[in-house]
């Protein structure tokens, strides 16, 4: 069986490179997965790229198979679809997802990997991190039937959060975005759409994840009396200015954080796997392709990276594929 394989790494900040790798013999109990395709989650790894890693989050930011130290060089990601080269029988050559970097094809412990399920698409599979993501903040805002909602910031979280708020009974949900094109996206998930100005006010509920503190005001904005902003962003090493006084204690608003980092508190009786199953069934939904926006080869990733933190590719997940002698 083939021990080698080759790797992304960000060798110093802004700048990428593909590394040869070896693999150890897997135990008995790991297994070796040949990858077939991975996603770049934009917003967090953008962040990575370009060292925006605050020491202070160094610990916090860690990915579960991340090499190196940020700011660099660090081996970064957490979107990978594969398929079980070796391991025991019940997971041999099946297609698994795990929170692995950018690699052609690595070793791991039989546990970290979680099957697809036949009804998701391999290619779609690599969305399954961020709509655990979104699964996580829904356990922690708690949304109701009939609840008016707002979805501030269109990228890969805040798109996954308002395609799940979508089947809510009797719930009005909006996705509001500065980008117009963001409206296309929003109609193939079946939610309405609004410029940050146009925008329904009086929502119960508003979950911010545009990372911008203009966002974040419009947030407190558009929501109602004793209604609730759920923080979603990740600002990095940016500080952030909040309009504090005005209207929000008369008006009795909350902000709270929610993190995919810790199993919201609300479902203490779930473990990590339990939510990221769920998060692998959803992705049963079609519409969910929406939000695969680009997609390149293992190759091209140093360059692709750069595009992508520069803004030249406006992407929200931009997929990788490997080919079959990865």
């Amino acid at each position: 069986m083939n021990r080698t394989a080759r790797a992304f790494w960000i060798g110093s900040p802004g700048q990428g490179e593909i590394r040869d790798v070896t693999l150890p013999d897997p135990a008995e109990d790991e297994v070796v997965v040949r990858s077939l395709y991975s996603g770049v989650s934009r917003g967090t790894e953008t962040l990575v790229f370009r060292g925006g890693v605050p020491e202070s989050q160094h610990a916090v930011m860690r990915a579960p198979f991340q090499e190196g130290d940020f700011p660099a060089p660090v081996k970064y990601g957490y979107l990978n679809v594969g398929v079980v080269e070796e391991g025991p029988r019940e997971l041999a050559g099946r297609t698994v997802f795990s929170l692995f970097p950018h690699q052609t094809r690595f070793v791991v412990p039989a546990d970290a990997v979680t099957v697809v399920p036949d009804s998701v698409p391999a290619g779609r599979a690599v969305l399954a991190g961020t709509v655990e993501t979104a699964v996580n903040a829904l356990w922690d805002a708690a949304p109701l039937v009939g609840d008016r909602i707002a979805v501030v910031g269109g990228g890969m979280v805040g798109c996954s959060v308002a395609a799940l708020l979508s089947r809510f009974p009797g719930v009005r949900v909006q996705l509001v975005d500065a980008d117009p094109a963001r409206a296309r996206t929003a109609e193939a998930l079946g939610v309405g759409f609004a410029s940050p100005e146009e925008a329904l006010g009086g929502c119960d509920l508003v979950v911010h994840a545009s990372a911008t503190e203009q966002g974040l005001a419009r947030s407190l904005e558009l929501l109602t009396a004793e209604g609730t902003v759920l923080e979603l962003s990740w600002y990095g090493d940016r500080k952030v200015s909040l309009p504090l006084g005005e209207a929000f204690h008369s008006r009795r608003l909350v902000i709270r954080s929610s993190q995919v980092g810790t199993v919201s508190p609300r479902r203490a009786n779930r473990s990590y796997a339990d939510r990221l199953a769920l998060a692998l069934e959803l992705l049963a939904d079609p519409a969910l392709d929406a939000l695969v926006t680009g997609e390149s080869d293992f190759d091209e990733l140093p360059q692709v990276m750069h595009r992508l933190t520069s803004g030249a590719i406006p992407a929200l997940c931009h997929r990788v594929r490997y080919g079959k002698s990865a």
